[in-house]
């Protein structure tokens, strides 16, 4: 049985896209919420890899939320495992965190909810060299981690997306997002949607329209790419 670690910080969390893909390739999502007192496992062994979600808290909340501390604690695990890890959102800034950089609020107290563009540095890295639009809900970004190496930059938020070492990566967007789970973040976090640089309701669906089919096929040969399978061998990733 091919499994995925699954993190995620509320029991209301959805997996969106990422988790509909990797079920449809065959894998199970090994779901675990430490808010909840889930325990993250000692070791990679039983996992072909991790993925940790985001949400509303903050990567510097160690000493108010105890969970955030666990998750902080337990990704070197993962990370000296090998086995390849992906931070969403919180979850890159939780990386980047343990890596070393300063995880913070933008200077102008500027938010990105919404979609808005990534460009890539020109690492010319598989999957990062085209510009994109991508869903965020955010209002903290991360500094880019000693050795890390930066994929995507925006203008808001400069620092996007990074690997670090072979299989560790971390966007700082939302490619799981469904319209789904639009209605319910829109709904549910309409209060955000007036804070400096969020977008309307209506945009958010307007551009889920003009962009979803494409971060579905970029998140698909992301994934591919990530879990270092052969599309043709394997033939998993159509």
């Amino acid at each position: 049985m091919k499994k995925i670690l699954i993190v995620v910080h509320q029991p209301t969390s959805n997996t969106g896209l990422v988790g509909q893909i990797l079920r449809a390739w065959g894998y199970t999502l090994d779901i675990r919420v430490p808010s909840q007192q889930d325990e993250l496992p000692p070791t990679m062994d039983n996992h072909e890899g991790v993925i940790i979600f985001g949400g509303p808290m903050s990567a510097n909340d160690r000493e108010t939320l105890p969970f955030i501390g666990t998750e902080l604690d337990w990704i070197p695990v993962a990370l000296e495992s090998g086995k390849p890890y992906l931070g969403i959102c919180l979850g890159a800034q939780l990386l980047a965190c343990v890596l070393g950089a300063t995880v913070q609020p933008h200077p102008d107290g500027m938010v990105e909810i919404g979609y808005f563009p990534v460009m890539p540095t020109g690492m010319d890295s598989e999957h990062f060299d085209q510009p994109l639009y991508v869903y965020h809900w955010h209002r903290e970004g991360f500094e880019l981690p000693k050795g890390a190496v930066s994929l995507f930059e925006g203008e808001i938020f400069k620092n996007q997306a990074f690997c670090y070492g072979e299989n560790a990566y971390g966007v700082q967007f939302h490619p799981e997002m469904t319209r789904q789970m639009m209605e319910r973040w829109t709904t549910e976090g309409a209060h955000m949607l007036t804070l400096p640089g969020a977008q309307s309701r209506d945009e958010h669906f307007y551009q889920h329209s003009l962009y979803a089919i494409a971060m579905e096929n970029w998140l698909k040969g992301f994934l591919c790419h990530w879990l270092g399978q052969d599309a043709i061998t394997q033939k998993i990733c159509a």
